[in-house]
Formats: structure tokens, sequence, C-alpha cells
């Protein structure tokens, strides 16, 4: 199990091409994160299939999330972590 540092939250978010955003992180931390693979189950659906509703993107509460309540993890988006799908479907093999 990966060991995480400080906690760290979100501060800005800008859409990119396809689904990349530029994050900055209020440790001053700026990355471009590919959410493609966070973009996983029900409640991504339209967030996926709609480019306009992927880029209503905000901070809120220092993560990111959108409209329909979907938020991401700012910890698993600063330390590079799996998305949680990714991990239940390499225990199950």
């Amino acid at each position: 199990m990966k060991k995480l540092g400080a906690l760290v939250r979100v501060k800005s978010v800008v859409p990119l091409e396809k689904f990349q955003v530029r994050l900055g992180f209020d440790d001053g931390t700026v990355r471009v994160i590919d959410l493609e693979p966070f973009l996983w189950g029900p409640v991504f659906e339209t967030i996926r299939n709609d480019p306009k509703v992927f880029r209503s993107v905000k901070v809120e509460g220092g993560t990111i999330v959108w409209e329909n309540g979907a938020d991401i993890d700012p910890d698993v988006l600063y330390y590079d972590l799996k998305p949680a799908w990714m991990e239940k479907h390499e225990a199950v093999r």
C-alpha cells in the first residue's frame, strides 16, 4: 500500500484537451492529469459522453466536482493513485 504524505486539496481546475485537466493544489503544485481512468461508472456516464458536461468541472470543498454530484478524491489525484474501480477489479483477479 502506498504511504501518503500530507493531505492536499485542489485549489483550481482548468479543463484541457479530451479528458485532461490542469489542477492547482494548495501546496503550490500544478499537474496535468488525464481523468479518463477515473470517469468510470454510472455517475460519470454523462461526463464521459458530453464534452460540455466534462468541461463544467469546478472546485468545491477542495476537490473537483460536477453538477450531478460526481467528484474525485483529491488525494487520489495528487498522489497518482489508482481509481477505486481499478483496485477492486485487480483484487478479483
